[in-house]
């Protein structure tokens, strides 16, 4: 029986935490292949960024240590799974999805933090 490990993330190391519009944190997420999923947990929606996978950050992430190299954050009391941005440029409206991500420990303890030292 092959042997599972359950090995949680020890650390979070955000370089940059920016306060956004909500239209323009959901025109961040239209590509041209179409929409990234925005996240959504106690009250806050927001989207991150990872550094890219080098030696270090590897052995940063084999160590428990995950990079965001970009946050990018605006509250949204309640969760909705669908939000639409309307926007001229695209001459349509583009659905972006949102995903309810308060049952994952990292992104509440992220938001936690987050509303004690970013005002």
């Amino acid at each position: 029986m092959a042997k599972i490990t359950y090995a949680p993330t020890q650390e979070l190391i955000v370089h940059e935490i920016v306060r956004v519009s909500k239209d323009d944190l959901l025109r961040e997420r239209v590509t041209p292949s179409g929409t990234m999923p925005l996240y959504w947990c106690d009250g806050i929606l927001f989207s991150f960024s990872s550094l890219p996978m080098s030696d270090e950050v590897t052995s940063d992430y084999m160590k428990g240590k995950i990079h965001w190299l970009e946050v990018h954050f605006t509250q949204m009391e309640k969760y909705t799974p669908i939000l639409v941005l309307n926007e001229e440029e695209y001459k349509a409206a583009m659905n972006i999805r949102v995903l309810d991500t308060s049952i994952s420990n990292i992104h509440s303890e992220f938001i936690r933090w987050l509303k004690a030292n970013v005002k």
